[in-house]
């Protein structure tokens, strides 16, 4: 069943993949136990009451806050329409002089109506400021290149959610925000191949981390023609850590799946129009898919598809795989 809190939670724990890396630890049970409160209530729609309770968790130890805690603060005192709250923790944010990943400030679809207030630049800016402070010697002709491809990337795939919840998967609405993206998608992908037709893959200390991941980013987000194209440059710069085997893997998994192949690593999640259940996409060998995972340097299936609320059963997985594969063709 398709609610608006589904919606909501899914939103959020895309985002928590995202950041999980970027996170550090926070052992105090009775701020893990708040925050968990918080979260709930803001998937109960109550967002005021989510926020007192992110506020209530921080006074417990405002020393080591987690990011992704202030920005499920923030989301949750812009739905509360009190906007100086919000921006005081995005503030917060940005002034832990380590914090350069202002693409994961971007993509939060709670926070899109804040990105017109003049404050949001500043945000921004200061994000950006730790950025070029920690990544020197960057090549700014690319970075500022790469930082426009970034921003058109995101520019309505940030609003498709609440474009749907609001008008349908179907509506004309949808079909229209959708037609823009894809403007703006080929736009970015003549950018890119100038790139890396001229660079191959740059070295990340060149393009920095956020022009690195918007590299893949148009790849992933490109026709498989070109997906296919670039694979094996792609593989070539994960051999090189230039880019984590996480990235590699989504891109293996949705090539294979558009050649109407069988995905490798369980990464592509697809969800049953009708009941609203999500599924791991038809998957090559599920018995031995964490065998595959261990060898190219990702965790266990069942870590990662927990994020959907999905309980990994390899036995019943493979009872049910013709069914998802009737889905596949829908």
């Amino acid at each position: 069943m398709n609610t608006p809190t589904m919606k909501k939670k899914t939103i959020l724990t895309l985002i928590v993949i995202l950041l999980l890396g970027d996170s550090f630890g926070q052992d105090q049970p009775k701020y893990s136990d708040l925050i968990n409160e918080a979260q709930k209530l803001f998937e109960e729609n109550e967002y005021l009451k989510a926020a007192q309770k992110y506020s209530e968790a921080f006074k417990t130890d405002n020393s080591n806050i987690r990011f992704l805690d202030r920005i499920g603060a923030a989301s949750s005192w812009t739905n509360a329409n009190l906007i100086d709250s919000a921006f005081l923790q995005l503030f917060n944010i940005a002034q832990d002089s380590n914090f350069i990943s202002y693409n994961n400030l971007i993509i939060v679809p709670d926070l899109i109506s804040l990105h017109n207030d003049k404050r949001w630049n500043d945000l921004i800016k200061a994000v950006k400021t730790n950025l070029f402070r920690i990544e020197g010697n960057l090549d700014m002709s690319l970075v500022t290149i790469l930082d426009s491809v970034f921003q058109d990337d995101q520019k309505y795939r940030v609003q498709i959610n609440l474009i749907e919840k609001k008008y349908g998967r179907d509506s004309e609405e949808m079909s229209s925000v959708w037609k823009k993206q894809l403007e703006l998608d080929s736009i970015n992908l003549i950018k890119v191949r100038r790139i890396l037709d001229d660079h191959r893959w740059p070295e990340p200390r060149i393009i920095g981390s956020q022009g690195n991941a918007t590299l893949w980013m148009v790849i992933q987000h490109s026709d498989i023609k070109t997906q296919t194209g670039y694979l094996p440059l792609i593989r070539e710069a994960t051999k090189k850590g230039y880019l984590s085997p996480g990235k590699l893997v989504l891109l293996e998994d949705r090539v294979a799946l558009r050649l109407g192949k069988k995905q490798i690593y369980g990464s592509q999640i697809g969800r049953d129009p009708k009941t609203g259940e999500y599924y791991v996409r038809p998957l090559l060998d599920p018995d031995n898919v964490d065998k595959r995972r261990l060898e190219v340097g990702i965790g266990k299936l069942q870590d990662y598809i927990s994020h959907w609320g999905l309980i990994w059963k390899p036995e019943e997985y493979k009872k049910r795989l013709t069914e998802y594969e009737a889905l596949e063709k829908m």
